[in-house]
């Protein structure tokens, strides 16, 4: 592995790198996926985002299948939002899914939200006209949680300004940000608040606090390693860091030899190569990509690592849109090779597939003939895992007739259907700032 700091790295090199350290160079389990699997993958990745589009399943369930195939997702819903559980909510990289572990690294955030610092304007503001409100709401969650927004009386009222919460709402989330509350469940995917002393184990509320810039440093090294290779505003965006902390953080890590700065083909900014980075000879296996999953989230670094220009069209009008509505990018080896609009059709029973496309590939050519056979079967395995009986390819994109092919008999071409909604809960999931 490269340690000079002369170094540079093909971006095939660079690719590989990147992969190992988000899991996709582990095989994946031949056997049944326990706890053990969703802990290595943790490892590997640190963070789930969560989302509330439930258009095929929530992201929050994605990457793990991503990595090791078909699982029981109720292992997640066990270890997120039962007692005591493994995991917790809170806002890292957008909403996301944390080992309890990290509670500590995360509670310089929480004070200065406290402080009216670090959050959203709109938060800050109410909290600075409405605190005996805010008062008031913590006291209810403390005498009557776990308890949902739903359940305050004002629920049932006028929406408020700030996007289309109740007041109750916003004071709860600015609860939330500053530690004060926390996610004890979800009941039909929305948030049962409670006190964290009912819902973190106790063993994790008596760790030490670390001093902010030590609670960063160690946020910066764990992105540092769940990227493998990347620029200080990949690094900074893995647990969105304010940009001056970050960029102190960064300077540390390099002074003690734990990151390496390298110049990687094609990247016009300073790269930083993690000092224990692994460089597979090959990655091998195909994956299909939540929008939210690590690999990708970072659209920029999407584009540099694979040469894949992705943009999520949840929010463009249906007439805008290039690819579709939710679009998953297929990983075949070290490449997006493919991007493919999915639905899953639960009444029906089908995993529709709204549109399939090709990639280009370095020769200029489509997409090589194998990826439509390794699509089609990524796909039946996607639908068993989903509870769902066969997939049906809709005739759009220059992948579609190819993929058609690839799929058994009984999987049909079939029209659009008339409406395409999905569920969407802003209070849950993080807003893809990234388009």
């Amino acid at each position: 592995m490269p340690g000079s700091m002369s170094d540079s790295l093909s971006l095939a090199t660079a690719r590989r790198i990147a992969l190992a350290a988000q899991g996709f160079a582990d095989e994946r389990p031949e056997g049944r996926v326990d706890r053990r699997h969703l802990r290595r993958v943790l490892g590997k990745v640190g963070v789930l985002q969560i989302d509330s589009v439930n258009v095929l399943v929530r992201a929050h369930y994605m990457p793990l299948f991503s990595r090791l195939g078909p699982y029981a997702r109720e292992m997640v819903d066990r270890a997120a939002w039962s007692r005591p559980g493994t995991l917790f909510e809170y806002w890292a990289h957008e909403a996301s899914l944390l080992p309890v572990e990290m509670h500590p690294l995360l509670r310089w955030r929480m004070e200065r939200a406290a402080r009216l610092e670090g959050t959203y304007g709109g938060l800050i503001r109410f909290r600075r006209k409405r605190r005996r409100f805010i008062e008031s709401t913590f006291e209810e969650v403390v005498r009557r949680g776990p308890i949902a927004a739903s359940e305050f009386a004002d629920q049932k009222g006028k929406g408020s300004w700030w996007w289309g919460w109740s007041d109750t709402k916003i004071a709860l989330e600015w609860l939330f940000w500053a530690g004060r509350i926390t996610t004890s469940t979800r009941r039909s995917f929305e948030r049962l608040y409670d006190i964290p002393e009912r819902v973190i184990p106790a063993s994790i509320l008596a760790l030490p606090t670390p001093d902010p810039a030590d609670a960063q440093r160690e946020l910066m090294r764990r992105a540092a390693r769940s990227l493998g290779v990347a620029t200080a505003n990949d690094l900074r965006d893995y647990y969105r860091l304010p940009l001056a902390d970050a960029k102190a953080r960064l300077a540390e890590l390099v002074e003690a030899a734990e990151l390496i700065p390298v110049r990687v083909e094609g990247w016009k900014q300073q790269a930083y190569l993690h000092a224990q980075a692994r460089c597979p000879r090959r990655i091998e296996g195909h994956a299909l990509l939540s929008p939210f999953d690590p690999l990708v989230w970072e659209r920029s670094r999407a584009e540099r690592l694979f040469a894949f220009r992705y943009r999520i069209e949840i929010y463009t009008p249906a007439h805008k849109r290039v690819h579709g509505y939710y679009v998953l990018p297929f990983l075949m080896g070290d490449r997006l090779v493919a991007r493919i609009d999915l639905k899953a059709d639960r009444q029906a029973g089908v995993l529709r597939v709204m549109a399939a496309y090709g990639e280009k590939r370095l020769n200029g050519e489509r997409a090589a003939p194998e990826t439509a056979s390794a699509l089609a079967a990524e796909l039946q395995t996607m639908a068993a895992w989903l509870g769902l009986e066969s997939v049906s390819v809709r005739p759009a994109g220059d992948l579609a007739a190819a993929l058609r092919k690839a799929l058994p008999g009984r999987s049909r071409t079939l029209r659009a259907p008339r409406s395409r909604g999905a569920d969407r809960m802003p209070a849950a999931g993080g807003r893809d700032h990234r388009g």
